[in-house]
């Protein structure tokens, strides 16, 4: 039987619809979190020690990191309250002793650049010093000027784009920064699993950083494969979930400080998060402490390089550097760990926004 055009362009279309349908099906199928692509797939490699504190590859920089880090963010004084700037001084003191010899902040995050330019002196050789160019109107190259001069060193280890630009002319200046020797290695802060893939496909970046945790797992577990073996050097943010997976805070907690960034919080967000963090207290029994756990939980992953910790006292820093190097969850627990995620939906991939966006490709 002959068929006619019109017969063939029908019969076409049809079979393109239900391509494109199958396409848009398996999309909707990676929503679940399944246990062989997210779970840890092999140990982290530790490359030396430095007292109990592990230390492993940033990725291909040849550079080697502690494997916790100071997040300089709280020192500056904008985001989680008020700062005694000696006792930050003495902080950053203790996790040098401790083994820790990265340090990140940026522009934005008040007085930090500052705090760390005073510590620094005399002592810049024992850190790798990473920053971050936040869109200043100024431009990146004269911003980067300024900076120099308030960490007072003449390079920077590692110099962060703080998002992923809308002007790709950006990489070229950024490029152009690290041949003329003012910064040693680049990087993006992220924040989709879209993000990883163009930077992967797309750049000549030296190493990213995501936030990840127990209640945040993507886009880092979406994109975990990838990443380990991209040669990125990988920097995990916010594994504490802004504090609250220490496990101290009870559903009424408020923030009446208007320079903590969690003073925004509705109460409703807060018991909800409260909520959420409880279903992780089994853990306490795997690790010793919900703080301890829930920075254990990224460490367990071999695509990490370091996980940023923010620091701002001495007392915090005995924990943070003293207590928390080596620790790891069990197979067991990351197994129960993906299992609450995925009842709590915890890395956003069956909303309806998220759905929209996945069937269309752009997730």
């Amino acid at each position: 039987m002959k068929l006619t055009r019109r017969e063939l362009v029908v019969g076409a279309s049809a079979l393109a619809a239900a391509g494109a349908v199958a396409v848009a099906a398996r999309r909707l199928r990676a929503t679940s979190y399944a246990s062989d692509s997210d779970l840890a797939a092999q140990p982290p490699e530790i490359v030396k020690t430095v007292g109990a504190m592990p230390y492993r590859r940033f990725g291909a920089t040849g550079l080697e990191v502690s494997e916790v880090g100071f997040g300089a963010w709280a020192i500056g004084g904008q985001a989680y309250g008020t700062v005694d700037r000696q006792d930050s001084l003495r902080a950053l003191a203790l996790a040098e002793d401790l083994g820790c010899n990265l340090v990140d902040t940026a522009m934005v995050y008040g007085d930090s650049e500052l705090v760390l330019g005073e510590f620094l002196r005399d002592r810049r050789s024992r850190w790798i010093v990473a920053t971050k160019y936040s869109y200043q109107p100024a431009g990146i190259t004269a911003t980067l000027e300024q900076q120099l001069s308030r960490l007072g060193t003449d390079v920077v280890d590692f110099y962060q784009l703080h998002a992923l630009p809308e002007d790709h002319r950006v990489y070229d200046e950024l490029y152009a920064l690290k041949k003329a020797g003012k910064v040693r290695f680049v990087g993006v802060s992220l924040y989709s699993a879209n993000d990883i893939d163009y930077l992967i496909d797309h750049s000549m970046i030296d190493g990213v950083q995501l936030r990840f945790s127990l209640l945040d797992p993507d886009p880092f577990l979406r994109r975990a494969g990838r990443l380990r073996t991209s040669g990125l050097a990988v920097l995990i943010r916010s594994s504490l979930k802004e504090g609250f997976l220490t496990g101290k805070f009870k559903r009424d907690a408020t923030f009446p400080a208007v320079n903590d960034q969690r003073h925004a919080w509705s109460a409703a967000q807060i018991a909800r998060t409260v909520d959420e963090v409880e279903r992780f207290r089994f853990l306490e029994a795997d690790a010793g402490s919900m703080v301890r756990a829930a920075i254990a939980y990224p460490l367990s992953f071999s695509g990490v390089s370091t996980v940023l910790l923010g620091t701002k006292t001495a007392v915090q820093a005995e924990t943070d550097f003293g207590q928390i190097p080596g620790a790891r969850l069990s197979a067991r627990s990351l197994g129960r760990v993906l299992a609450i995620q995925d009842a709590l939906d915890a890395g956003d991939r069956r909303s309806p926004r998220s759905l929209a966006k996945r069937v269309l490709g752009r997730y």
